[in-house]
């Protein structure tokens, strides 16, 4: 009854599980520029099948592993809807270099002071020469990927992403 009170009025119908395909970067995007979701979460066991299947229910997981309901999973995916609405973060271009954006992790950051317990920041990022700074993130940026997530970098490669 609680999922039929609310009229769909062509948003998704989502229900957190462990047993939907895992929510992307992409997915996130479609969803922060559409009309908005239901969310709906279970709890320990789930929400029987039949209900999944009359309601057509579209499953949705964080990753590979479970919790005990879907609330903290709603709460996840709603954060990262709500960060891709226009003034959330700041500038427009804030989210385009951002890890998953363009199928790659995002690069290191380095702040203030210049040197932390011996370590500097690198020179080409204090260099002021901004083409030789996008060449460094982009190439840490491959790097990171390749090295932490072999399944990302392949993607990548598959879609002809690289450079050289």
């Amino acid at each position: 009854r609680a999922i039929d009170a609310v009229p769909a009025n062509g948003r998704p119908r989502l229900l957190m599980s462990p047993r939907g395909p895992p929510l992307t970067q992409v997915r996130v995007a479609e969803l922060a520029q559409g009309p908005g979701a239901i969310l709906i979460c279970g709890r320990f066991e789930g929400v029987d099948q039949r209900v999944i299947t009359a309601r057509d229910l579209e499953e949705v997981s964080l990753g590979d592993f479970v919790l005990s309901g879907g609330e903290l999973a709603a709460m996840a995916l709603i954060d990262a809807c709500v960060r891709l609405q226009t003034g959330v973060m700041g500038g427009a271009t804030s989210a385009l270099e951002e890890s998953f954006a363009g199928g790659l992790l995002e690069y290191p950051h380095y702040t203030r002071p210049q040197t932390f317990e011996g370590h500097t920041i690198p020179e080409v990022l204090t260099s002021g020469d901004h083409a030789k700074i996008a060449k460094w993130r982009r190439a840490e940026a491959e790097r990171l990927t390749r090295v932490r997530r072999p399944d990302l970098w392949a993607a990548y490669l598959r879609r002809g992403m690289t450079d050289g």
